[in-house]
C-alpha cells in the first residue's frame, strides 16, 4: 500500500489552542480496594476495572496507529501535538498496567480477558489498512472522550471514591479530554473530509462501540459472579442509579455518541477545556499531598 498523501485540512481552532502535556503521574492504589473503590459498590467497580483492562492495550494499539502517521502530517503543530498524545498514552498504560496487576491479584481470570483484548487488537493490527486502523482509534478516542467528560462532569464519581483510583481516572480523564482532537485532526489532515473519509469514521465507530461493549459487558458479568455479587439486587440498584438513572454516568453518553455522525463534527465541538483550567496546579497539589516532587511534563 502506498504512503497516503497528507491533504491541506484548516485544524479546528479548538485544536490549536490546547497542546497535551506528558505528566509522569504516580497513583497509591490501595490493593484491597480494588473491588469496590466507587463508592463501595462491586457492581459499578468492577464495571469501571474492566474498563482499565482494555487501556493499557489500546493505548498502544493508539500510539502504533498515531505513530505511523506522523511523519506525514505536514502542520509542525499537529506533529507536536502526536509526540505528546504518544507520551501520555505511554503514561496512561504504565499506571493503568499497576491498576490492572492489583485486579489480576483478586481476580486471576482478569488477566485472561487482558490478553484476548490484546490478541483482538495485534490481530486488526496485523489485518487493516492503516487508515481503518485510524479509523479504529478516532471512534474509541471518541467513547474515551466522552467517558472522561462524564468523569469529570459528576463530583459523585470523584467525591464517593477511594482517593488513589478517583484520582488516576481524574487524571486520566483530564489528558484524554486534553488531547481528545489530535487523533482526529491526524484524520482529517490525512482522509480528508469527504464522503469516503466520512463513510469510513461513521462505520469506524459502529464497530468500534459493538466490539467494546461487545467485549467489556460480558467479561464485567464475569467478575461480578466471581465476587459472589451477580444475584446482589442491592448492589444492582445503586450501579443503576449510577450509570443509567438520577447521576446517569453511561445515559449521559447517548448524545455525545450520535453526535459523531454529524458531517461537520469535530470533537472539539464540545468544547470543555474549562476542565483543564488549572491542571498544572491540580497535579502540583497532588504531588504536594502525596509528599512527593512535582510530576515533570514535557
Amino acid at each position: 500500500m502506498s504512503p497516503e498523501k497528507s491533504k491541506p485540512v484548516t485544524r479546528n481552532a479548538t485544536s490549536k489552542g490546547v497542546m497535551p502535556v506528558r505528566r509522569d503521574v504516580k497513583f497509591p492504589l490501595p490493593p484491597d480496594r480494588v473491588h469496590d473503590w466507587a463508592d463501595g459498590n462491586v457492581q459499578f467497580t468492577h464495571l469501571m476495572n474492566t474498563m482499565s483492562l482494555v487501556i493499557p492495550v489500546g493505548e498502544r494499539f493508539f500510539i502504533d496507529t498515531l505513530r505511523h502517521y506522523r511523519d506525514r502530517v505536514q502542520d509542525p503543530e499537529l506533529k507536536r501535538a502526536v509526540t505528546a498524545f504518544i507520551g501520555q498514552e505511554a503514561m496512561h498504560g504504565r499506571e493503568h498496567d499497576e491498576y490492572n496487576a492489583r485486579i489480576f491479584e483478586r481476580l486471576p481470570e482478569a488477566a485472561a480477558f487482558e490478553r484476548s483484548i490484546k490478541a483482538l487488537l495485534d490481530t486488526l493490527k496485523a489485518r487493516m489498512p492503516a487508515s481503518t486502523r485510524l479509523s479504529t482509534t478516532i471512534a474509541l478516542e471518541h467513547l474515551t472522550a466522552i467517558m472522561a467528560d462524564g468523569f469529570l462532569s459528576e463530583p459523585h464519581l470523584r467525591d464517593k471514591s477511594e482517593p488513589g483510583y478517583a484520582a488516576l481516572w481524574a487524571w486520566h480523564a483530564l489528558e484524554e479530554t486534553e488531547h481528545k482532537g489530535v487523533a482526529y485532526d491526524v484524520w482529517e489532515a490525512t482522509q480528508g473530509k469527504g464522503a469516503r473519509a466520512y463513510a469510513e469514521r461513521s462505520l469506524g465507530l459502529v464497530m468500534a462501540t459493538m466490539i467494546f461493549w461487545g467485549r467489556v459487558v460480558p467479561a464485567h458479568l464475569r467478575f461480578v459472579r466471581s465476587e459472589g455479587r451477580l444475584g446482589d439486587l442491592k448492589g444492582w440498584r445503586t450501579f443503576y442509579r449510577v450509570a443509567f438513572g438520577e447521576i446517569g454516568f453511561l445515559r449521559k453518553m447517548a448524545r455525545p455518541w450520535f453526535d459523531y455522525f454529524r458531517p461537520g463534527f469535530h470533537p472539539w465541538d464540545h468544547d470543555n477545556r474549562h476542565f483543564l483550567h488549572g491542571i498544572e496546579d491540580w497535579v502540583q497539589r497532588y504531588e504536594r499531598e502525596r509528599g512527593e516532587a512535582p510530576a515533570q511534563a514535557a
